[in-house]
């Protein structure tokens, strides 16, 4: 006798396994990561970030008009500073007409409807390449969140929709939330990132913007006291709930692939949009193995994302985006 189930029967073809799948890509999934440098007409190649680039403010506003035609709704700004603009304070941060803030506008006015969403930590800016204030070779927690709460509400007036404190200080989303509330920054959204992990995926992105740790005596060579370590799962669930407490709207978990369970246990204990980070290091390593002749690109990168799609995200930071969307169109 025959069994009466079958479950081949839902996978014969394209048409009858697109009809049942449980899991679909679009635009509205992605958030798309954009470098910002200063000067005109730059298009830079990330050398550790194929087809990859540095932009500057003309071809930021290309860029993004583009993204919007091809269905792509969100930005999330990064900007390259220079060596001698950076100190240990973060003053070039709060700067009203600084490279972040100019970015700003650049893509409100290109295309209004854009959400716009800022990555809020001193690494950029730092002479020392760390998220906060070094004073004897420490991070300072609460002097850094005074900084990053006025960093958060310079960003809100230029036009960002949405700020992405990106730093892991304690406190600092009640900080943020505090300052843009009593300044009238009520509809300014916060996108935490509240599980993110010192990890080694994170390379080429710092190597993008020249944001790694220096390596000077006394100065911490890496970002551990702040960062979390990546053998820790119910701390992550911790810091989260702990983000949406003191005013975070969405909350993000940073890398992606190696923390899918982090994902779905997150998801599964929050009532919030959950981010995740598909970081520069995952970008890369596909890249390569893609251009050796040695993983299917396209398939791979679908799989990639509809794995942490699947695993609960609501959104994903990527910089596949705009090639998903435009094989997915």
């Amino acid at each position: 006798m025959y069994p009466l189930r079958r479950n081949r029967r839902l996978r014969t073809n394209e048409s009858m396994r697109s009809l049942v799948r449980e899991t679909i890509i679009s635009p509205n999934d992605f958030i798309v990561p954009l470098f910002v440098v200063e000067g005109k007409g730059v298009k830079e190649e990330i050398a550790s970030m194929p087809n990859y680039y540095r932009l500057s403010l003309d071809n930021l506003q290309k860029e993004v008009k583009e993204l919007w035609k091809l269905g792509l709704k969100s930005v999330l700004l990064f900007v390259k500073v220079d060596d001698k603009l950076k100190d240990n304070s973060g003053k070039e941060a709060l700067n009203a007409d600084g490279l972040m803030q100019r970015a700003i506008k650049t893509v409100k006015n290109a295309v209004p409807e854009m959400i716009v969403m800022t990555d809020v930590a001193l690494d950029p800016f730092s002479v020392y390449g760390h998220d906060g204030i070094i004073s004897e070779g420490k991070v300072l927690n609460d002097d850094t969140n005074a900084v990053l709460a006025e960093m958060s509400l310079s960003h809100a007036i230029a036009g960002a929709d949405v700020v992405a404190p990106s730093d892991m200080m304690d406190g600092r989303i009640f900080e943020i939330r505090t300052l843009l509330e009593d300044e009238g920054f009520c509809d300014t959204a916060i996108m935490a990132y509240s599980a993110k992990y010192a990890s080694a995926f994170y390379g080429p992105f710092r190597d993008a913007l020249d944001s790694a740790p220096v390596d000077v005596k006394d100065i911490p060579k890496d970002k551990k006291t702040y960062q979390m370590d990546y053998g820790n799962r119910e701390e992550a669930i911790r810091e989260t709930l702990m983000d949406i407490d003191e005013g975070a709207d969405i909350v993000m978990v940073k890398p992606g692939l190696c923390y899918l369970d982090i994902v779905r246990e997150i998801k599964d204990a929050v009532n919030v949009p959950v981010a995740v980070y598909q970081v520069s290091g995952e970008y890369a390593m596909l890249k390569a193995a893609a251009e050796k002749g040695w993983l299917d690109h396209d398939a791979v990168m679908m799989e990639q994302l509809t794995a942490i799609k699947r695993a609960g995200a609501t959104m994903i930071a990527s910089y596949f985006a705009k090639d998903v969307v435009k094989l997915i169109n």
